[in-house]
């Protein structure tokens, strides 16, 4: 059996509703489908993102984190 992850990022107006992001998820999952995948599941993968010290400390940057959702699909 093949698994696939696919990262998935929401693109919604000032005006979107969680329709639109149904409606959006939906979307990509059809195209798996019909590529032969088969949807499994949805989950977060959290990730921390080194900061940068600079140079001498000037443009420093400190260290942050981010969540992209993936979606699973298994052939």
């Amino acid at each position: 059996m093949e698994y696939k992850v696919k990262p998935f990022i929401v693109k919604v107006g000032s005006n979107g509703s969680a329709s639109d992001v149904a409606t959006q998820v939906e979307s990509y999952v059809r195209q798996e489908t019909s590529d032969g995948w088969e949807f499994v599941s949805r989950g977060n993968i959290d990730t921390q993102i080194a900061g940068n010290a600079g140079c001498l400390g000037i443009g420093a940057t400190p260290a942050s984190s981010t969540s992209t959702m993936v979606l699973v699909f298994k052939k």
